[in-house]
Order: C-alpha cells, then structure tokens, then sequence
C-alpha cells in the first residue's frame, strides 16, 4: 500500500540512483494500460509481449544513459514510446493498425482511417518530425509552453501556474511561439502536409 503513495517521478528518480526495485513498481502500475493500448493496435498477444518488453527495454535504456528528463509525465512519456514502437513493427510488417484519437497523442495522434497506408504513415510521421524540429528552434520561453500545451495537453492556467507566468504571459508566449513557427515555414518553404 506504502508503495502507491510514492509519484512515478520519485520511483524514476529512485531508480536512475540504482534502486532496481523502483522499476518493477512503475511497470506493476502500469502495465495493464500500455499493455492494452499495444494489444488494441496490433491483436496479437505474442506481438504485444515483443512490444512491450522492447517499450520497457527502450525505458531502462534511456532511463540508464541519463536522457530522461521530466518534462511530463512518466506514463506518457512510456506510452509514445510504445506507440513508435507499434508504428515500427506495422512498418517493418508493411501493414498498418488502426489508431484513434487517444488523448495520450492528441496532436499528433495517427488518425484512424481504413485507407491510411504505410506511404501516408512514413510521411505523417516525416511531417510531426520536421514539426519537432522546428519547435526546438523556438525561442525557450515560447517552446516550453507551445510543448506544455500541444504535447502535455495542459491548460493555460497549469502552464501559468508551472512556469510562475500570468496566463496573458503564456498565451503571448503561445501566440508568438505560432507567428515564429509560420514565419520559419514560409522562409524556408516547408511543405507540411502531403
């Protein structure tokens, strides 16, 4: 019972100083629901194991060489690592599962369609990386809450209340954050949709 009032953040924590037992906790909490979400894409329990072991091995990986930072949180930072790793195994497979709209992706969910192939997929994903890319150009300020908001869903009142900025201030920063991402678009003549 003791083991559940401690955060995800703090068992991480306690597991990048070299408590093993940490990790085993994080994925007892959580393993039904990534469990299932890879189950719901690819209907196929020895595939779902494969990805969820890879998802877990991925995690330790990361977890070991120190780049994990705690931008959101623990679970869904797990989550879209299994959902790259559904997306390589579809690849490597030439067939593609049916996501829908999870909160877990929001923006950048793949969206569920019948007639969606591998093709549209490798350029969906070619598209959200090029996105990524220009978002790290960004000035800090305005990326940090264009990440909070589009990738951690969050208000602008928890980004105010995260960042010690008014809401004005984090919706300007927003604001700003679109005009110079637009601006960069146009400069360099990005094409971002097929």
């Amino acid at each position: 019972m003791k083991k559940e009032l401690i955060t995800d953040a703090e068992l991480v924590s306690n597991y990048i100083k070299g408590d093993e037992s940490a990790l085993s906790v994080l994925i007892t909490r959580h393993k039904q629901k990534i469990y299932s979400f890879i189950y719901s894409k690819v209907y196929d329990r020895d595939v779902t194991e494969d990805v969820f072991q890879d998802t877990f091995i991925k995690v330790i990986r990361t977890l070991k060489l120190g780049k994990y930072n705690e931008e959101g949180k623990f679970l869904p930072w797990v989550m879209r690592i299994a959902h790259n790793l559904v997306i390589d195994h579809f690849r490597k497979n030439s067939r593609m599962p049916k996501f829908d709209n999870n909160q877990e992706f929001n923006i950048f969910s793949v969206i569920s369609d019948s007639s969606l192939n591998a093709e549209k997929t490798i350029i969906k994903e070619q598209v959200q990386e090029d996105v990524r890319r220009l978002i790290e150009e960004l000035p800090e300020d305005q990326k940090q809450v264009l990440v909070m908001r589009m990738y951690n869903d969050m208000s602008f009142k928890e980004i105010s209340e995260n960042t010690g900025v008014s809401i004005n201030t984090a919706l300007g920063r927003m604001r700003y954050a679109l005009i110079n991402l637009r601006k960069v678009i146009d400069k360099h003549n990005i094409v971002l949709t097929n």
